[in-house]
């Protein structure tokens, strides 16, 4: 288990200062005992921030994160364990990817870097991370498709937050503590709270099977997988 957290905002956004970042993942030190890690962008168009909790398991040595690709343009915080790691990342390396590290996270970088969007059909595992492609100002976050690896996120005027928990999102100034009366009744009828929602105002779930992609302040929520009954 490891613990992700973040924000991208625009530049009439409020933008997330590295404090708040490391108090966010301080919050979820719980998920990722091993080590932390941050990465932290701003310029006049706006900044992207994430960090990393880290429980070692593959490549113990070299799988630090935040993770990036060779020049530094697309950057991922990922939480869960890619079962298939190995075949994608010897189908890559014959594309001509070169691999710095032996861990599974960096094998979701590359696979992008080839097959943009189309992505994610290729993944086995469980798993929610949070990927930056810089030279497209794009965010994309995904869930694993039976939803094994939580992630939660909380859309403002031109600024996206997101976490593993919702107490690192309620380290940020300014966020409201209001309870949803809806999933309170959810939560009463069922004894758990469905999807989208969560018991807080403002603050949802990223169905599983689901990508969320943040560009230019548009939020798109998509469905990469569905189960096939045929």
């Amino acid at each position: 288990m490891c613990g992700i957290a973040g924000a991208i905002w625009l530049q009439d956004g409020v933008p997330l200062s590295e404090d708040v970042l490391r108090q966010m993942s301080k919050v979820i030190e719980h998920r990722g005992p091993d080590g932390e890690g941050f990465h932290y962008e701003q310029n006049a168009s706006g900044g992207v921030a994430l960090a990393h909790r880290r429980l070692s398991i593959i490549d113990l040595a070299g799988g630090k994160q935040p993770m990036c690709n060779e020049d530094e343009t697309i950057w991922i915080t990922f939480n869960g364990e890619i079962y298939n790691y190995r075949e994608l990342r010897s189908e890559l390396q014959k594309q001509g990817h070169e691999f710095r590290t032996d861990s599974d996270t960096e094998t979701i970088v590359h696979l992008y870097e080839e097959h943009g969007m189309d992505f994610l059909a290729e993944l086995r595992g469980m798993f929610a991370f949070a990927l930056w492609d810089r030279p497209r100002g794009r965010l994309i976050l995904a869930r694993d498709r039976l939803g094994q690896k939580p992630l939660i996120y909380r859309r403002e005027h031109n600024r996206l937050l997101f976490a593993s928990e919702i107490k690192s999102i309620l380290q940020v100034p300014g966020v409201p503590r209001e309870v949803n009366p809806h999933a309170l009744s959810e939560y009463l009828t069922y004894l758990y709270v469905p999807q989208p929602r969560t018991m807080y105002t403002g603050i949802e779930k990223l169905p599983p099977a689901h990508c969320a992609v943040y560009e230019k302040g548009d939020l798109k929520i998509e469905r990469y997988w569905d189960l096939d009954l045929n």
